[in-house]
């Protein structure tokens, strides 16, 4: 098993459990939670998927990662009271496997042999869409929408990625490269409050 593979099943695990969190905040039921813990987790690579028709998507391929999604919403529910005690190791893992799924989404538009354009986007989609879905399905505005730096995470790291594959440094030194550079951005973007520009229609005539 591979470093990043390894990663992986960390981070949708990670996912799932903070998918679950909210859906309890949300006052689900057991069928509720680990459905927004499922979708957190493997969502980004599944709109990953559709949009490239790769087939089979990656849960049905590997169903073994729905064992890993499902399990960790279970733990959530019963366990939620001491979560609270590890939110900054549930920062560091989030931010971990922002740029693992960043990088294995990248990976997976370049074995089809998609333009560079589409590899990048590919790479922001599937690190960022599993909790775009979450927030939608929990009726919230996406945090990926507006709070500190996510998607541009993502966005840097699969260029970075990109680039060092293109300068020829072969895939593993170029994903322990893009790994520890896109990790270390977003840890820097939640110790630093580094936003994007934000807007407000207020007072605008038309949107009061």
């Amino acid at each position: 098993m591979t470093l990043l593979h390894t990663i992986f099943l960390v981070a949708i695990s990670a996912e799932a459990m903070s998918g679950a969190m909210m859906a309890m905040r949300r006052k689900m039921d057991l069928f509720g939670i680990c459905l927004i813990g499922t979708v957190t987790g493997l969502g980004g690579g599944t709109v990953r998927d559709v949009m490239l028709g790769h087939y089979p998507l990656t849960w049905v391929g590997h169903p073994e990662y729905l064992a890993f999604t499902v399990g960790a919403a279970l733990a959530t529910a019963f366990v939620a009271r001491v979560l609270h005690h590890f939110r900054l190791l549930f920062l560091l893992v989030d931010g971990l496997g922002l740029v693992a799924f960043t990088i294995i989404g990248c990976n997976v538009a370049l074995e089809i042999g998609a333009p560079t354009t589409i590899v990048v986007l590919s790479g922001m989609i599937t690190g960022v869409f599993g909790g775009l879905l979450r927030d939608v399905l929990c009726n919230e505005v996406p945090l990926v929408l507006q709070r500190d730096l996510y998607a541009t995470v993502a966005l840097v790291t699969g260029i970075l990625y990109v680039g060092l594959l293109w300068l020829e440094l072969g895939t593993t030194v170029a994903s322990l490269i893009a790994l520890t550079v896109g990790f270390a951005l977003r840890v820097m973007a939640v110790i630093f409050h580094w936003r994007l520009p934000s807007f407000s229609a207020e007072g605008i005539r038309g949107f009061d």
